[in-house]
């Protein structure tokens, strides 16, 4: 058994692939808030492409972390000179461990926040990445304003305060190179919203300008905010994944990371300060990326809120179990071809038939064993950025919403089970969706009265309708009963091979 660090590189056991680069003469221009497990298997496995490929010993990572649980993740890197390993698995079980060296470095803000500001103020940092969750951008999921009122927001917001959100880190780095005049870095986000370098751009011109409304100006002006869609399936780290590393590779690692090896990253090609090249290592670098985005969202991230609060609901634990059952399948399938498909863009390049049956495939992945508990955590802020979207779209065209509005009757019942005890209920509002969901018994419909993430829609007859008539049928015939119910109404239409959009 090796235990990783630099030291022993040469160690590791021949199948185990390691840098052909020195981790330790890397420079960073890149930092990086979030560096959770996708971070880790997405952007930074891109970037140790690059750095293998030779030349580009300049575009390593420096990873912050500005939240508490984060000094574990310090720890770990410190132990482990920065080092961790990236196990991908293909559907028919094939696997690969890779030694990724891309992170250079990791500050941890709360111990040392002048560290991470003189960070962001050096002339040699070019790109701020994010992966900070779709509601750590604190954007109001109906009005799409920035919202101030959290108290971490509102210390950042005071005169004088040393930062603890991701807001006050990166407002006040750009405040520091416009005062030494210096030009600012590109802010990169990397989450699952529509838009979201249009997302990052509002709400960190907001913050800035309720700090300073000249610098708001300035960021407006001068920053770069490029939009992206990107793809892997990561879960969480698990002890399994730990102990098979060690028993397959022989490799010790406190953070290993475990993901699909299917991978995709679309991203506009607008930055500030330039940016690694990084069309030769797969980035697919555009103009427009809003047709890749919608797709992924729709297609993909929906489908999860699709399967998970109707699969915990039917006993299920883990995604592919999910998919073994042929009446989720052809739900998915129909949700896709039927709902989502007709809201889409054609897409560049892309069959869109065929990529939502490798959809199926890659959510039925055995070794992935991705948990549907990890799918439902935060559903008020992912199910009005990739479900409500698209009822939105199909009641303007008049399209199909059964499935869709099954989905938000499911989640409804979800967060009742999960009251009960029978689930555990992760999420920023939980306490006000708990109290709506507990209500639907007296006055049904009253789970879609949450303006703040049905908007208008709690308004739609057609939409509350089939919304009531969802949840009935779960609440009566359970969900793989709903799902029966569903197939036998929608007469085996469910897997058309392309509609709407279709392939382009």
């Amino acid at each position: 058994m090796v235990k990783l660090n630099r030291s022993a590189l040469d160690a590791l056991s021949s199948n185990v692939l390691v840098p052909d680069y020195d981790p330790s003469a890397l420079r960073s221009s890149i930092v990086h808030f979030g560096v959770g497990g996708f971070h880790r298997s997405h952007q930074a496995m891109y970037i140790d492409r690059l750095l293998n490929a030779g030349g580009q010993s300049e575009w390593a990572i420096c990873g912050v972390g500005v939240l508490p649980h984060d000094a574990r993740m310090q720890a770990v890197f410190a132990a482990q000179d920065n080092l961790y390993t990236l196990i991908t698995v293909s559907p028919d079980g094939q696997s690969e461990a890779r030694v990724i060296g891309a992170i250079h470095g990791f500050l941890f803000a709360p111990e040392n926040p002048e560290a991470v500001l003189e960070k962001l103020a050096d002339p040699a940092t070019k790109i701020v990445s994010l992966t900070v969750t779709e509601g750590g951008y604190s954007v109001n999921n109906v009005t799409g304003e920035f919202e101030a009122s959290s108290p971490a927001i509102q210390q950042d917001l005071s005169a004088g305060a040393t930062p603890k959100t991701v807001f006050g880190f990166v407002t006040e780095g750009l405040r520091r190179r416009r005062e030494r005049g210096l030009a600012p870095f590109t802010v990169m986000s990397c989450d699952n919203m529509q838009g979201n370098g249009h997302v990052a751009q509002h709400a960190f011109t907001a913050f800035a300008r309720l700090k300073d409304a000249d610098l708001g100006e300035w960021v407006a002006q001068h920053v770069a905010f490029p939009n992206s869609m990107v793809d892997r399936i990561t879960p969480v780290t698990s002890e399994q994944t730990k102990q098979e590393l060690a028993a397959d590779y022989g490799i010790e690692d406190e953070w290993p990371v475990l993901a699909e090896t299917f991978t995709q990253w679309v991203l506009e090609d607008k930055f500030t300060l330039g940016r690694p090249p990084l069309e030769s290592v797969g980035v697919h670098l555009v103009t427009d990326v809003e047709p890749y985005e919608l797709m992924k969202l729709r297609l993909l991230n929906a489908s999860h809120q699709a399967m998970s609060h109707l699969g915990l609901l039917a006993g299920y634990t883990y995604a592919q179990e999910v998919l073994q059952n042929p009446l989720f399948v052809d739900f998915l399938l129909g949700y896709m071809a039927q709902e989502a498909t007709p809201t889409l863009q054609a897409v560049p390049g892309i069959d869109l038939a065929a990529y939502r049956h490798q959809l199926i495939e890659r959510f039925g992945s055995p070794a992935i064993q991705d948990t549907l508990a990890r799918l439902v955590a935060e559903g008020s802020e992912r199910i009005p950025k990739f479900l409500l979207p698209v009822i939105r779209e199909q009641l303007v065209r008049g399209g199909e919403i059964e499935r869709s509005a099954l989905v938000v009757a499911a989640w409804s019942l979800y967060i009742e089970a999960a009251h009960a005890g029978s689930f555990l209920l992760t999420d920023p509002r939980a306490e006000r969706l708990t109290a709506a969901a507990l209500r639907e018994s007296q006055q049904p419909g009253a789970f879609l009265e949450l303006e703040d993430i049905f908007g208008e829609l709690a308004h739609n007859e057609r939409f509350r309708a089939a919304y009531l008539a969802g949840r009935e049928s779960v609440r009566q015939h359970g969900a793989l009963g709903a799902l029966q119910g569903l197939a036998a109404r929608t007469g085996g239409k469910n897997s058309v091979g392309s509609v709407g959009a279709g392939s382009a």
